[in-house]
């Protein structure tokens, strides 16, 4: 994988570094914001390492600016921030995962795998239930003729979904195939992401991801289903 690695602890950069190309992973390594910005807008990455904390402007700015020009690369956050709010944040810029400092090398290594995994899964088919569509070379969905920005979670959220159309998905399964299995993040992430896609996809009258309590969610084909379902 090529990968671009924004750190501005010398210290942890130059880890960071040996320790991914011992992995056979080619890395540009850059220090500041500003940089990050520049060079993951202009170049092409299977994968970026980014620091929140940064000169110049922060990780999430960086984020922002990626998902903002249509860049699909898979982000993982890097921060000594730890808070649900934090996290939130982070997520909602755009990032596919986020690792706390310090981390054990081993789990950085194991986030980039699930990352890569589920990135390799996608098709470039695009995905239609009803008049719901799901294009993977973008970062945009359609309800009818309307068009709809996801973030990088989001898209992969709904990506799962429509999958497995009029299939009951667990919590268990969604935190598996859209976080991974050994995510640590805030206990109600599934919940607070449905409700982020329900409020781009519904049509105002009936959910598509529809609760089943004590099951999990399933997203429904509205077009054939009965009014009033």
């Amino acid at each position: 994988m090529r990968i671009l690695c924004v750190e501005d602890d010398p210290q942890l950069a130059d880890i960071l570094e040996r320790a991914l190309t011992e992995q056979l992973h080619t890395v540009e390594l850059v220090h500041d914001g500003e940089t990050a910005r520049h060079v993951g807008l202009t170049e092409d990455f299977d994968l970026v390492l980014l620091d929140v904390m940064l000169p110049k402007i922060d990780g999430i700015a960086v984020c922002h600016a990626m998902r903002a020009a249509g860049k699909l690369t898979p982000v993982i956050m890097l921060t000594a921030r730890d808070s649900v709010d934090d996290r939130v944040l982070g997520l909602d810029a755009g990032a596919d995962d986020y690792v706390v400092k310090p981390f054990a090398m081993s789990e950085l290594f194991a986030r980039i795998r699930a990352v890569a995994r589920r990135v390799e899964q996608r098709t470039s088919d695009v995905l239609c239930v009803g008049d719901l569509s799901l294009d993977p070379n973008t970062s945009f969905a359609r309800v009818g003729s309307k068009v709809v920005s996801l973030t990088a979670k989001e898209f992969a959220l709904l990506y799962f979904f429509m999958q497995h159309p009029e299939k009951i998905l667990s919590k268990t399964q969604i935190l598996e195939n859209v976080w991974d299995a050994n995510y640590d993040g805030f206990g109600n992430v599934v919940e607070v992401y449905v409700n982020y896609l329900r409020n781009k996809i519904d049509d105002g009258r009936r959910r598509r991801v529809e609760t089943v309590r004590g099951r999990g969610y399933v997203l429904r084909n509205l077009e054939s289903a009965p009014h009033g379902a």
